[in-house]
């Protein structure tokens, strides 16, 4: 495993869109330990792989209940809403308001090929949306309502 260096706003890639893996081999299992392992070093919650310069649909997820790898995400139902504040390793130093479903349902494959299904609410369903946009070329400040200034981040730590 490796940490890879993880791509910052204004590099081309994050505004691409991924291409579907349609054969999951040796090189999608180290590209999943390798982004657990730079999502860990970074004390992130998500990592999508245009964000380690491969535009694949791969994503990495942990919000404190244990490591989520996720291969062809795909929203397949969401219900409410929530507004939170979110960061993104790919912008460091800027975080933001954002409006995102209350509950997400995600249908994916798990690095065996097996299809899986993820039932999230919360900060899982804000992390899947989250990572699943940086699939499509979306940022988080594309969906900003308000930007939060340091001062104001510091006091919601």
């Amino acid at each position: 495993m490796a940490v890879r260096f993880i791509r910052e706003d204004g590099d081309e890639v994050l505004r691409k869109v991924s291409k579907r893996v349609d054969v999951i081999d040796e090189r999608i299992k180290v590209l999943l330990d390798d982004m657990a392992e730079t999502m860990y070093a970074a004390n992130g919650v998500g990592l999508a792989a245009p964000q380690v310069g491969i535009l694949k649909r791969v994503v990495v997820i942990d919000v404190g209940d244990g490591l989520i790898e996720l291969i062809n995400p795909e929203i397949v139902k969401q219900e409410g809403e929530q507004i939170d504040i979110e960061g993104c390793l790919s912008i460091p130093g800027v975080a933001g308001e954002v409006k995102r479903p209350a509950r997400v349902v995600v249908e994916a494959q798990n690095r065996e090929g097996e299809k899986i299904t993820i039932d999230g609410k919360e900060l899982l369903a804000i992390a899947l949306c989250h990572e699943i946009d940086h699939l499509d070329g979306i940022l988080f400040k594309d969906k900003v309502i308000r930007f939060i200034d340091r001062d104001e981040m510091e006091k919601n730590k």
